[in-house]
């Protein structure tokens, strides 16, 4: 029999997500892939005809809930700016029946947050105290609730271009997310004596390059969808201790990764480990004689395991 999915929209799965601990569901979604309990595909890019843009398909299964899904996300190019939207639909492999269809505008956030907070976690020195976060946005702050208790910071500074023309009530909201928290007044007195560098940006191209820091320090990256986005520049691959969520995708994917291979001469089994290694207690730690460098791409299993989450809370 053919079942209509429960339907969730993006004011809906704000108010589910707030009784969902995050990044315990990301933490067993990622042991169970090391575990060979879930499989995560390669993303699927379709292009739009005449560089309309395009739409990227997330995929994912999870065999112990028996789900699979798929986040649907297109990127349209528009003379007012280009127009992202994204949508789960999770799956029954009992019944083949669909059981959820939820906006994953916020699952976006909060996958893409808690993934780098579970990099952080394993992955930044124990005596880290100075943060510095690139970006201003809801993903940003998102990243900022996530990491802000894992470490012992001391000093946590923030940037972002935006920040010059926002508004008093935007630069009040910001300062009063972390005590800690200072506005810095450019990227370079953001990053200074750095020992975690979060890069929450919606840009194309580099915001940062990790040769003029004045210290190795964990870098984290997630970029965006538009065709072969980066953060730093590629050719730094080779400079750095490079970690990423999934070794299997994430290479094929990453705009940095994709231009360093092609024109830098960096290989991608010079991935050190990725987030089902790492918690599993699969890989080798850095020793930070140079900087270490991860790259979330966004999986979806990370969006699939969510829409379970928030699927169960409603039934």
């Amino acid at each position: 029999m053919s079942s209509t999915p429960q339907v969730i929209n993006q004011a809906q799965a704000r108010e589910l997500l707030a009784k969902v601990d995050v990044p315990r569901v990301l933490r067993k979604l990622f042991r169970d892939l090391a575990a060979g309990l879930a499989v995560q595909p390669a993303q699927q890019c379709v292009e739009f005809p005449q560089g309309a843009g395009d739409f990227i398909n997330y995929l994912g299964v999870l065999t112990e809930d028996a789900v699979y899904g798929v986040k649907t996300s297109p990127y349209i190019v528009r003379e007012q700016g280009p127009l992202v939207t994204a949508w789960t639909l999770l799956m029954s492999m009992h019944t083949g029946q669909p059981l959820l269809l939820c906006d994953a505008a916020e699952l976006t956030t909060e996958r893409t947050a808690a993934t780098t907070a579970l990099a952080v976690d394993a992955l930044a020195p124990a005596a880290a105290r100075r943060l510095a976060i690139i970006g201003s946005g809801k993903v940003a702050q998102a990243h900022l609730r996530y990491v802000q208790n894992l470490r012992d910071w001391q000093h946590i500074s923030l940037f972002s271009p935006r920040l010059d023309r926002a508004s008093a009530d935007t630069l009040a909201h910001l300062n009063g997310l972390d005590p800690r928290l200072t506005l810095a007044s450019s990227c370079e007195a953001a990053l200074q004596d750095a020992d975690v560098i979060l890069l929450c940006t919606s840009s194309a191209g580099p915001v940062m390059d990790p040769a003029r820091l004045s210290k190795p320090a964990l870098i984290t990256s997630i970029s965006t969808n538009a065709p072969r986005a980066h953060e730093v520049p590629p050719h730094c691959l080779n400079d750095m201790h490079v970690f990423c969520d999934y070794r299997q995708t994430t290479p094929g994917t990453a705009g940095e990764m994709l231009i360093a291979s092609e024109q830098h001469g960096w290989d991608k089994r010079a991935v050190i480990g990725d987030l089902p290694e790492l918690l599993s207690d699969m890989a080798q730690r850095p020793d930070y004689d140079r900087c270490v460098f991860f790259r979330s791409i966004g999986l979806g299993l990370e969006d699939v395991a969510l829409a379970n989450a928030l699927y169960q809370i409603r039934r």
